[in-house]
Order: structure tokens, then C-alpha cells, then sequence
């Protein structure tokens, strides 16, 4: 039996769409893995005028995809508890102040508590004030606030809404939740870099030529276009996702694998990121929107068809650019990056691509004046692993040369039961591991970062939307920005004769 945790989740927000395809699902791992048992609870939050038995039928419809045993379901939905709750009446905190220590007592939870806001980040204010104002923190115990993105829409905004937040409670009360760093394979990248000589001895600008972070999806904004129509791929995936992914790759060894100096390391190779000019940003980063396409004979239509969109909407679907850090290690090695929606295929990985041999020997040999590149892929998602593509003889007379890949895949069982990542961050936070959570001054950084390139979208507006077709792999200035550096992505599903 794990060892059980005990708490009061406290979930804002607990009828919407975060909590039951997320939240309620990864409580009820915890759950059935031992580490939620008999000392926890859970009051779900919103306008909504549920009853309790409503409420746990919500609970056990969001377990379907699980296929609990009755019996189990009814137990777990028992420890939820429903309030209809408007965020602006003081009086509705009242009676949440009074339900949780009737909770506390029941449950005997020692007076810990984590709040969960999965809701619009407009009520984070409100509620944190409150919170503190009618004395829902308790001073037994733990409390530990978990917050969603986004958190801003730009620095001036995070920053406004960090203070806010900051007067109830204190940086390390607070976990700024990335579900990407809760991800098998992100939390991967740290133990391939720092548990592998051969790999640590190469990872610097000596050996890599540049490196490739890819999150691309198949699907369009869909039911989500109306949050997207106000965020874009930069502020939906960029500066926060992406950002995340490569400081995990840029930073230094930490001293120790613990919360304070894995925070500290991100921090220093964040402080390191060059902030780009207004003309260094409109040479450096690319944007796209989506076109209609016809795939498997479905008609997808525009960006700008979709409902919630402007007819002249210049909000971009697609986002390619070039990341720097300015230190000893990585001063110039590019980190490109892109993501979009509606490409052609739905893949998270990092591509590392070292830089070639001083000579190619086997040019005479060779119709090839240049051998392939050694590249070290990481594959998040949807599968994951790690490949290597090195250079072997071919067989038969001679000494050409051709690609090889080494490879290793978790096979699907082993995916199927690894942990979620809302899981991985939930049972985190109940231990008060804040390491895969986003520290102010990382978020700070990469705002300052992504807000430079907004600015300069915003000075020239697309003339060319939309700019790429659906199916593809976005706009044709993705693959020119590379070029310019001599490089070329190095995951691209329209070449057939390369194994993605």
C-alpha cells in the first residue's frame, strides 16, 4: 500500500470541462493506487445549483474510460461534496469556510488544504483574497494553491496578477501548474542528459549544430476556439510549453535533483535567453493560420470559418522560430522551435542534431557529398522513447554510407500504465514537490521573451492569412527561417523516404 496523503481539495471550477476530463479521472488513480484513501475530500465549486448526488454522478461519468467496479466508484464519488458557489459573494465563502472544517473534522485532515483553480484566471484575484479574508487558510497544516494557465496574457498582466495572488500566499504555497513537465518523456530529458556521460560529455556548442523542439497537432482549435481567437500558438504553446522544454534542455546540472536547485539552474539558463529586438523578432519568428484542405476526402475548413473567429482574424495557428541562449555552453547553437495547429501529423519530440564530422572520407564512395548528421531524438508523444540516427556502410561493394536509426519505444503497456501527467502533479503537490511546477521568475522570463514578438506581430499584421494548408507542416517561411542557418527540420512527414 502506498502512503496514504491527506488533504482537502478545494476545486474552483469543479463543473467544467478541466475538472472532469482531468482532475476527477487522476484523483481517482491516486485513488486506487492508495495514495487517496480514507483521510481525503474534495468540494467542487461553481454557479451551477448541483445537489451532492448530482454531482457524484458527474463523478462517476467521468470515470467511464476507466471502467471502475460500481462499488469502488460509489466510494470514491462519496468523498465529493458540491457547493454552488458565485466567486464574488463574500457570503458563499462563508458557508465553503464552514463546510471545510466540517470536512476537516470528518475526515481528519489535519488542516490540509490545496486549492485548485480550474476556472477563467479573471476570479484568481477574487478568490485568493477571500480565501485569506474569511479565513479558509488554515494555520494547521498545509496550504497549497495550484494555479492554470494562463497565468497573464502578457508580463505586465502576470505580473499584476502575481501580486495579487502573492498576498494570500507565498511563492512556495503556490504551483503554477505546465502539464507538459508532468509528461513521461519531458521528465526524461533530465535523466538522459544528467544519468549518461557520453551524452553530458557531447551536450554543449562543440558537438550540437542546433536543436529541434516540435509540438505539432492534427487537429484544429475545435470546441476551443474562442480562448484561441485571444491567446494564439505563441501564448497557448510557446511561452510556456515550449519555453519549458528548453530550459529543461539548456540548463546546467543541478547540484542536487531537488525542487530548490533544479528551480535555481532553470532560473540562471532563463536569464541567459536573449530577448530579441522588435526587427531581431520579425527576422527570427514565423506565424501561420490554417487553410481549408481536403484530407481522406473531409472537407476542413479555414481558421476563420471556425465559430467564435473573426472573418479577418490575424490570430496565428502556427508559430516557428529560433530560441538563443547566451552562455558559455550554448552560444550559438539555435534552438528552433514550432508548433501549430492542423499539421500533419500529431507529434511531441526534441531533436538534437550534432554537428558533422570534420571530413567525409567516404565522399568518393559515396554519391553523397555529405553525410547524414547524427540526431538524438526524444519522443514524447504519442509515442516514447529515444532514437539515434548514426552512419553505416550499406551492404554490399563498396564504402557508401546510409542513415541508420537505434531505437527504443516504451511499448504500449508499459504507456498505458504509466501515469497521467495531471496525476504525476497532483500526487506532487500533496507531497510539496514543487520541481515540475513553474517558478515566477521562469514564467517572468519567458513573457518578457514572448512578449517582444507579439509586439512585433502586432506593428506589421499578416497580409498572408491563411498561409499554410491544412495536412502540412505549416508555411513554407518555417523552412526558410532553418536555411538561413543551413539547417532543415528534421521531422517532416511529406518525406516519405525518412523514418519520423
Amino acid at each position: 500500500m502506498q502512503n496514504e496523503k491527506v488533504a482537502l481539495f478545494i476545486i474552483f471550477g469543479g463543473s467544467g470541462d478541466l475538472a472532469r476530463r482531468k482532475l476527477y479521472p487522476s484523483l481517482f488513480r491516486l485513488y486506487q493506487k492508495g495514495y487517496l484513501k480514507d483521510h481525503f475530500a474534495v468540494v467542487g465549486t461553481a454557479r451551477r445549483p448541483w445537489t451532492n448526488e448530482y454531482y457524484h454522478n458527474i463523478i462517476k461519468e467521468s470515470l467511464a474510460d476507466l471502467k471502475p467496479d460500481d462499488a469502488q466508484a460509489t466510494a470514491f464519488a462519496d468523498h465529493f461534496y458540491y457547493q454552488s458557489h458565485d466567486v464574488t459573494n463574500t457570503e458563499h465563502y462563508v458557508v465553503l469556510r464552514d463546510l471545510a472544517a466540517k470536512l476537516d473534522q470528518k475526515y481528519q485532515l489535519n488542516g490540509n488544504r490545496i486549492y485548485y483553480m480550474a476556472m477563467s484566471p479573471r476570479f484568481f484575484g477574487v478568490i485568493v483574497g477571500h480565501l485569506k479574508s474569511e479565513q479558509i487558510l488554515t494555520d494547521a497544516g498545509f496550504n497549497r494553491l495550484i494555479i492554470e494557465k494562463p497565468f497573464g496574457h502578457d508580463f505586465q498582466s502576470a505580473k499584476e496578477l502575481n501580486s495579487e495572488i502573492r498576498t494570500s500566499f507565498s511563492e512556495d504555497q503556490i504551483y503554477r501548474i505546465d502539464h507538459y513537465l508532468g509528461k513521461e518523456m519531458v521528465q526524461n530529458i533530465s535523466a538522459i542528459r544528467f544519468g549518461n556521460n557520453i551524452i553530458e560529455s557531447l551536450w554543449n556548442n562543440r558537438y550540437i549544430d542546433n536543436i529541434q523542439i516540435t509540438l505539432s497537432e492534427s487537429l484544429g482549435v475545435e470546441e476551443r476556439a474562442g480562448y484561441y481567437e485571444t491567446a494564439g500558438a505563441m501564448r497557448d504553446m510557446v511561452q510556456n510549453h515550449i519555453s519549458q522544454i528548453a530550459t529543461l534542455l539548456a540548463m546546467e546540472p543541478p547540484v542536487s535533483f531537488s525542487a530548490e536547485d533544479i528551480r535555481n539552474e532553470k532560473i540562471k539558463v532563463l536569464r541567459s535567453l536573449h530577448i530579441d529586438t522588435i526587427e531581431e523578432a520579425k527576422r527570427n519568428f514565423v506565424r501561420g493560420q490554417y487553410g481549408a484542405a481536403t484530407i481522406d476526402g473531409q472537407q476542413l475548413d479555414n481558421y476563420r470559418d471556425a465559430d467564435q473567429v473573426a472573418t479577418d482574424s490575424n490570430t496565428e495557428t502556427f508559430v516557428a522560430g529560433k530560441m538563443e541562449f547566451e552562455n558559455f555552453r550554448w552560444s550559438g547553437v539555435p534552438f528552433f522551435v514550432r508548433t501549430g495547429k492542423r499539421l500533419a501529423q500529431k507529434a511531441t519530440r526534441v531533436d538534437i542534431v550534432f554537428k558533422q564530422v570534420p571530413q567525409n572520407i567516404f565522399k568518393a564512395a559515396s554519391d553523397n557529398d555529405e553525410l547524414a548528421p547524427n540526431v538524438l531524438t526524444i519522443y514524447i508523444e504519442p509515442t516514447e522513447g529515444f532514437g539515434l540516427r548514426a552512419n553505416a556502410k550499406q551492404i554490399g561493394q563498396g564504402y557508401a554510407t546510409r542513415p541508420v536509426d537505434l531505437d527504443f519505444r516504451h511499448s504500449a503497456r508499459a504507456t498505458a500504465n504509466s501515469p497521467e501527467a495531471y496525476e504525476r502533479l497532483l500526487l506532487d503537490a500533496l507531497n510539496g514537490d514543487s520541481t515540475n511546477f513553474t517558478h515566477w521568475d521562469e514564467l517572468a522570463q519567458t513573457w518578457r521573451f514572448a512578449d517582444v514578438i507579439e509586439q512585433a506581430w502586432a506593428q506589421e499584421p499578416a497580409a498572408d492569412f491563411p498561409n499554410y494548408v491544412s495536412g502540412s507542416m505549416g508555411p513554407k517561411a518555417a523552412d526558410e527561417l532553418l536555411a538561413r542557418d543551413g539547417a532543415k527540420w528534421v521531422f517532416d512527414p511529406a518525406r516519405p523516404e525518412i523514418e519520423n
